[in-house]
């Protein structure tokens, strides 16, 4: 730290330094105590400044309080100092062996003190070299002459002609000569009075000279208040360029509105000076300044722009007054756009913050409804209006999109999205741009979370696709006979409609079938086609070729079945061989559908429009379509045939699988099931066994009566058992059949479906079986030999055919009668 005698001695000056404000900033300072950890010394402001009767540069921090001295401390050359997260500097204080730190409050203000360290570090090591010069050669640079009009000559001398190292010198000597700008402004009115323009101009080369200095401390000295239109009085005095009254400008001409009233003497001076300063570096001196001064101005004036929102918003009536003012109907069409134009202002100014406070300054706006105050002024008639409520509404979006998502998927922030969607296609003559776009795309971006998203698309999709697509349909000409239309919207709205509608169709894929190809919005996009600027003519191409992108046969089959693609081949023919934008879009597409091999479309083009296209055989791209569509046809007709022989060959496996079953079948029917299988006549006897009788008397009954007691087996059962023979008398006799033939042979007629021997087979058969199923219902006659079902063998032996023939007719009809 600083010499302890020199406190006292200083702090007159201190007490000067701390009414300046611009020389110092908020900050806290900390000590690091013997166990490692940091006290807290107090809270003020620094600056940087001349110990009193000292050529030394100090840091100085003055209690915010009672205007007490915390730190005095001199600046060394040693490489001490560190800056660590854009907010502290600390350093090894080695006179008193301990660590200090200072911590700042803004980043603009830590920025500011860590660049004046770094010149003051940068002059000491010229220390040496300053020395030599003022014992040496130059020992008039000691002190700078008393400023007078006859020393005007050496003063220039010195300022204007000194070299790098003297330039350095020469800075420290105008600081540390407190009234070297006070007089020199004195003889500059003084000269002015006179009229003696030698002098004047005289002066205007020293005050040019001392700027070209780019020295942040005398920056500070020049452009505040008390001398700032005196120096730009005095660089009103280029002989070699014509005179102009900048002061008079200033004053008059340059009127300061207050939207709302700004009570702080200091903000209000930051934002005189940061205007001042710009006039200063933008009218005054723009052909003089290099580009490090103005650099060093650009600076200054980001300082000054953070410094004033910071002491803006920590006012706890400013932001409530301002948004109150807005909303209120009470307030008058001027007073309002006023305020308008101060809040787009204010918005502009925060990006002078760190990202962390510019976010929470901006929630801190919607939470006072920035959005319903924006929504209220894009419904205005008034033009430049609405283009500044966009303004104020992009500087949200650039900060955090999730905040207007939130608020246009709610129900109050619905009329929001229809007015961006209106201001989009809204003609605002030169001031024209593309900002209401961007806003709409940030909202419907697929990125965003999935709830706001949805909510956003479905009203959008809804709403406002119809309202786009209509504007496409009426400003196109030749349309449903018409020639022209009287609404017809500007160039660059149709062409952001193309751009958004791109947009969509790469987000929103899911919407293409139900929002674009139910609707017919193809077709009418590419109305387009039939307008004179080819830009939109790329544009309707770029849509298809974005949409085609997807890969989807839906949709590939819709464009070759409603013909999407002839507008744009008629362009592509009515363009001739003029190599152009259109040209080189046209075959990008028809490049794509090749590489991709998407077959539909491919068919599509060179089966509809090859005889348009063939003129054009000699583009690469043209060639390449052709030689690959007929490549496909090939592949097509290889793949047919080998599908054909590969059917053929199953239904071959599968017959010859068929007959196999058949086979294991019939090994494993019983032979009672065999000889149920049989073919019987009409009168119930087999019709290979003649000799056999219908009826069996083989079983003895004790007595006829039993016959009345006798009961059918149900319905059902007999109806089962029919359905079983018929089912395996149509098996055994298809086998019986495929034994008899040629196999090869009847693979065949079972392959063409021919064979009318087994139609004859298959009819007897089933009349057979229809007959011989009808009679277990009733019982057998006594001369038919009772066959038992499980073991196949006559009871009683064998019985005549006589006897067989005379029992034949005596079938009973209602029961069964027993053989005697």
């Amino acid at each position: 730290m600083g010499a302890p005698e020199k406190l006292a001695a200083s702090n007159t000056s201190s007490m000067q330094i701390v009414s300046d404000f611009g020389l110092l900033l908020r900050v806290k300072v900390y000590r690091l105590n013997d166990d490692g950890k940091w006290d807290d010394q107090g809270t003020g402001h620094v600056t940087i400044d001349y110990f009193e009767r000292s050529e030394d540069l100090s840091l100085f921090v003055i209690d915010e309080e009672d205007n007490e001295t915390l730190l005095v401390h001199r600046i060394c050359s040693d490489d001490i100092y560190r800056k660590q997260e854009d907010t502290i500097i600390s350093w090894r204080d080695v006179e008193y062996s301990s660590e200090l730190a200072l911590s700042f409050q803004e980043t603009t203000g830590c920025s500011y003190i860590w660049d004046n360290i770094c010149n003051v570090q940068r002059n000491l090591h010229f220390s040496t070299i300053r020395n030599e010069t003022y014992h040496g050669t130059n020992n008039e640079l000691r002190e700078l002459p008393a400023v007078e009009l006859s020393t005007l000559p050496k003063i220039l001398k010195v300022v204007v002609d000194s070299s790098v190292t003297d330039q350095l010198c020469v800075t420290e000597l105008i600081l540390h000569e407190q009234n070297f700008f006070p007089k020199l402004m004195d003889l500059f009115r003084v000269c002015e009075d006179l009229e003696n323009k030698e002098g004047l101009h005289m002066i205007y080369k020293i005050v040019k000279g001392i700027i070209l200095l780019n020295s942040p401390q005398i920056f500070e000295k020049i452009f505040g208040d008390d001398l700032i239109m005196d120096i730009i009085g005095c660089l009103e005095y280029d002989l070699e360029t014509p005179h102009v009254n900048h002061r008079n400008i200033l004053k008059e001409h340059v009127v300061f509105k207050e939207a709302i009233p700004i009570k702080d003497n200091l903000t209000l001076s930051k934002i005189h000076q940061t205007y001042r300063i710009g006039y200063l570096k933008d009218a005054v001196l723009p052909r003089v300044l290099d580009e490090a001064t103005i650099a060093s101005l650009n600076s200054m004036i980001h300082s000054n722009n953070g410094m004033v929102v910071t002491l803006l918003k920590d006012d706890p009536t400013f932001i409530k007054e301002l948004f109150a003012r807005l909303k209120s109907p009470n307030t008058s069409p001027d007073s309002k756009r006023n305020l308008v134009f101060f809040l787009q202002e204010f918005c502009s100014l925060i990006k002078s913050l760190q990202m962390v406070q510019q976010l929470r300054l901006f929630r801190d706006l919607v939470n006072e409804d920035l959005y319903g105050v924006i929504t209220n002024i894009l419904q205005s008639d008034d033009k430049k209006l609405v283009l500044t409520g966009t303004d104020i509404l992009m500087f949200s979006v650039n900060q955090d999109p999730a905040m207007l998502r939130s608020y246009v998927s709610r129900k109050e922030g619905v009329p929001l999205l229809g007015l961006l969607v209106k201001g989009m296609l809204t003609d605002f003559g030169n001031d024209m741009h593309c900002q209401f776009l961007e806003i709409i795309r940030s909202l419907l971006d697929s990125f965003s979370s999935a709830g706001q998203r949805e909510a956003i698309v479905e009203i959008f999709y809804e709403r406002h696709l119809d309202q786009l697509i209509n504007v496409i349909t009426s400003s196109c000409k030749n349309i449903n006979g018409n020639h022209g239309s009287q609404t017809s919207a500007k160039p660059e709205i149709l062409l952001n409609i193309c751009d958004l509608l791109c947009f969509c169709v790469l987000h929103h894929p899911y919407r293409i079938k139900c929002n674009f190809l139910l609707n017919g919005v193809l077709d009418k996009v590419l109305y387009l086609t039939r307008r004179r600027e080819k830009y939109l003519v790329v544009a309707a191409v770029r849509f298809i070729r974005t949409l085609i992108s997807h890969n989807d046969e839906h949709l590939a089959s819709y464009i070759a079945k409603n013909n999407v693609f002839r507008p744009i081949i008629d362009a592509f023919v009515s363009n001739g061989n003029r190599y152009n934008l259109l040209n080189s879009a046209v075959l990008e597409l028809f490049e794509h559908i090749r590489k991709e091999n998407l077959k539909i479309l491919l068919k599509y083009l060179v089966e509809t429009f090859w005889d348009r296209l063939v003129k054009f055989d000699s583009l690469p791209s043209i060639q390449s379509l052709k030689v690959r569509y007929d490549q496909t046809q090939k592949e097509e007709d290889s793949r047919r045939r080998v599908e054909e022989r590969v059917l053929e060959k199953e239904e071959e496996d599968y017959f010859n699988k068929d007959s196999d079953e058949e086979d294991s079948s019939s090994a494993s029917t019983p032979r009672t099931a065999q000889i149920r299988a049989k073919p019987v006549s009409s009168i119930g006897t087999d019709a290979s066994s003649p000799s056999l009788r219908v009826g069996g008397g083989l079983v003895d009954y004790e007595d006829d009566d039993d016959d009345e007691d006798y009961k059918p087996p149900p319905k059902k059962e007999s109806e089962k058992l029919e359905e079983d023979e018929k089912s395996l008398e149509f098996r055994l006799k298809r086998k019986l059949m495929a034994a008899k033939e040629d196999p090869n042979l009847v693979k065949k007629h079972r392959l063409v479906g021919k064979n009318p021997k087994s139609k004859e087979s298959l009819f007897a058969t089933l009349c057979s079986t229809l007959s011989h199923a009808a009679l277990p219902s009733k019982k057998p006659t006594s001369s038919t030999p009772a066959i038992d079902e499980t073991s196949g063998h006559e009871k009683n032996g064998v019985v005549s055919p006589s006897e067989n023939s005379n029992h034949t007719s005596k079938i009973p009809e209602e029961k069964g009668v027993t053989g005697t």
